[in-house]
């Protein structure tokens, strides 16, 4: 029960989401939605459309949004159940020190996204709207950097709102134009992308579909902590997760394979769309970023003991301040670091399932539980090192097999010391 006379934090960074405070199906999905909504995702769907033929597309694009979908619905689903953020299921999984690298690892990646996704907008507005001018792109960057951060520093309910105005406009207008596009170019779809190099492989496909958004999807119980059970949680995540995304390879691929461009916003501008483009690439990253500064606040405030708000003031003006360098120099990096995080959502979603009982509060007994930590380290490792398979999933494995052993082991010695 709320005591009224006390302050309420509504994001409740330091506790376990309450009952009263929970969201239904229908806002839960334009949440998930909007997340997923990002136009970062539109340049893997122009690579996809370059490097295989329609059949192969869209194979690539179900079988990695299965297993995007799949990974994130779990985590949706722990969210949802314990009602806590990933920051408080990783000090329960890492210890309360522990925590400090998840944190750490989520805040580093989603501050450059953000920083990127301000790019994304401001420099190919400024290019078409103003001849590219630098001090025009500074302009957007600016006015781009201040709204989105006030959307993630008045929490959940200014992410709801923008969500329920930018995804119906970023699905409706994008999916005409997309149809628009297709009707005006030369041959079907079919025929548009048998001209592809033919340079990628199935399961490169599905890897780089995977690859496009597993980071910011770890981030997943951050939103998913505010449904109404975990079967909302798990059944809005998976099902917002496979359609925005499919949505954005879409929305990538034929912008490639008509346009020769990187994602919808080159598809309007080619269709005289001018305005609409601006408002539609707008509405776009700003439904991801808020999301991913919110995750970065959240992440510093379990680091330096702090409340939210501050530290997404401080994650926004990093990311702001850095969004032209970071758009032009770190977007390796950070694809170099997406293969970090998965080893971190799979621990986070074993230890829930291997011991429920712990997640009943938000206490913390243990301070580093080096199982967890090791095998996120070599789970990195060998994502970023293994030439074979699909990166984020062989950084799962391994994490995965090294905290299982390291918490068998460790029940082991626990009830030998017991006993004696």
């Amino acid at each position: 029960m709320k005591n009224d006379n006390t302050p309420v934090d509504i994001d409740f960074a330091e506790a376990a989401v309450p009952h009263y405070a929970r969201r239904g199906i229908v806002t839960m999905f334009m949440i998930m939605l909007g997340f997923t909504f990002f136009s970062a995702s539109m340049w893997v769907g122009k690579e996809l459309a370059d490097g295989l033929d329609f059949g192969g597309f869209i194979i690539s694009m179900i079988i990695g949004g299965l297993i995007l979908s799949l990974y994130t619905g779990l985590l949706g689903y722990v969210g949802a159940e314990t009602g806590m953020s990933l920051d408080l299921l990783a000090r329960k999984a890492f210890g309360a020190k522990g925590s400090y690298l998840p944190s750490a690892m989520i805040s580093f990646t989603q501050i450059g996204w953000f920083g990127v996704g301000i790019a994304m907008f401001a420099i190919p507005v400024a290019n078409e709207l103003l001849g590219g001018s630098t001090a025009a792109e500074w302009v957007l960057v600016i006015i781009a950097g201040v709204c989105m951060t006030a959307s993630a520093y008045f929490g959940i309910k200014s992410l709801t709102l923008i969500s329920y105005i930018a995804v119906p406009l970023v699905a409706i207008l994008g999916t005409v134009a997309m149809v628009m596009a297709v009707k005006q170019g030369n041959g079907t779809l079919i025929d548009q992308f048998a001209k592809s190099s033919g340079t990628l492989t199935v399961v490169g496909g599905a890897g780089l579909v995977i690859g496009s958004f597993v980071s910011g999807g770890t981030a997943t119980p951050n939103f998913s902590r505010f449904a109404r059970n975990g079967k909302v949680g798990a059944i809005t995540t998976v099902i917002a997760f496979f359609i925005g995304n499919s949505l954005m390879f879409f929305f990538g691929g034929i912008s490639s394979v008509y346009v020769g461009g990187n994602d919808i916003f080159e598809v309007m501008i080619n269709l005289g769309l001018f305005y609409l483009a601006i408002l539609v690439l707008g509405l776009n990253i700003w439904t991801t970023n808020d999301n991913a500064l919110y995750s970065a606040g959240l992440g510093l405030a379990n680091i330096f003991g702090q409340r939210k708000k501050p530290m997404v003031l401080v994650s926004g003006i990093i990311g702001t301040v850095l969004a032209v360098w970071l758009y032009w120099n770190f977007t390796g990096w950070l694809n170099i670091l997406n293969c970090t995080l998965p080893p971190v959502g799979i621990i986070l979603v074993m230890s829930f399932f291997m011991d429920r009982e712990k997640y009943k509060d938000v206490e913390v007994t243990e301070n580093v539980n080096w199982f967890a930590v090791f095998g996120v380290v070599l789970g990195a490792v060998v994502a970023n090192l293994v030439p074979w398979g699909i990166a984020s999933i062989n950084g799962m494995i391994v994490a995965a097999v090294c905290y299982l052993v390291g918490s068998k082991a460790k029940k082991k010695a626990e009830s030998k010391k017991s006993s004696v």
